[in-house]
């Protein structure tokens, strides 16, 4: 029962996360690409700065000086402007897509990195899954979009910052690391909006409606992936991270009319077949 409990609380964070991005790129079509991080910023940053002062968690604490955190912030910024970049600027299922390779990257990382021991099966694996990416993409061919990089800038980015987050000092809670990943893109977005140049549009009723189910919904998925994680078996409630793509899939075909060749369905099928072949090696060498 708590397998069914972790699945299903699993499966709403990722039906959440699919309508997030769909208020973004619905919101791409307003407001420029700093002033949506920059609400989403401020959004995310208060709701888990109220949760915290709730608890009588002080928001910052020495810990956070660590150099995981510094690097665990970067990482972060890289891959909220990249993936709202590629939102903005290609189809949702494409950007979807790309996203899901991000375990396999973490696995590559790990290895290199941090010296995680990886047996040639997983190796396969992720060269797989990485040939899956290179069919989405398909550079060199007409139908290579090249807004899709910022979705490549945005997984790796993402990889990097959960390898730097297995170095976080323990004494850092979650929500602390919520809380300081959403502040600092505040100020980032103020310097992307001096770079770019866009001007301040005055967000209509509609859009600020966006803005708050865009927020409301991407804190909420997170603590929703914490809850079925603790409720649920790992192995059990892991795979329907995978449930984002499919979402997404149906949100890009009946809000934004994308209708993916048969070339991308077949990336993102060896894509999550690696990334769950990945994760199965890991649980059963483990």
């Amino acid at each position: 029962m708590d397998n069914l409990r972790g699945a299903a609380l699993m499966t709403f964070a990722m039906l959440g996360f699919a309508i997030e991005d769909m208020c973004i790129k619905l919101m791409s079509g307003v407001l420029p690409t700093w002033q949506i991080v920059l609400f989403l910023s401020l959004g995310g940053a208060s709701i888990f700065a109220a949760l915290l002062l709730r608890q009588g968690t002080p928001l910052f604490v020495r810990e956070m000086l660590a150099w995981p955190i510094h690097l665990r912030n970067l990482a972060e910024i890289a891959a909220s402007l990249g993936f709202v970049t590629a939102l903005s600027l290609s189809p949702i299922s494409t950007a979807s897509a790309i996203l899901q390779s991000a375990p396999l990257l973490v696995t590559m990382g790990a290895a290199l990195f941090l010296g995680e021991q990886v047996g040639w099966r997983r190796w396969s694996a992720v060269v797989i899954g990485f040939s899956g990416v290179l069919l989405i993409l398909r550079p060199g061919t007409e139908a290579f979009e090249p807004a899709s990089l910022f979705a490549v800038i945005s997984v790796i980015s993402l990889a990097l910052r959960d390898i730097a987050t297995r170095k976080v000092p323990r004494g850092v809670t979650s929500l602390q690391i919520s809380f300081l990943a959403f502040l600092v893109l505040a100020p980032t977005s103020l310097i992307l909006a001096l770079v770019t140049r866009a001007p301040f549009v005055p967000p209509p009723p509609d859009t600020w409606a966006l803005i708050a189910i865009a927020v409301v919904l991407g804190v909420t998925g997170y603590y929703a992936i914490v809850a079925a994680m603790r409720i649920g078996d790992v192995g059990f409630v892991t795979p329907f991270r995978y449930f984002r793509l499919l979402f997404a899939l149906v949100i890009g075909a009946l809000v934004f009319g994308e209708r993916p060749d048969l070339l991308m369905l077949a990336g993102a099928a060896l894509i999550i077949g690696s990334g769950l072949f990945t994760f199965w090696r890991e649980r059963r060498i483990r």
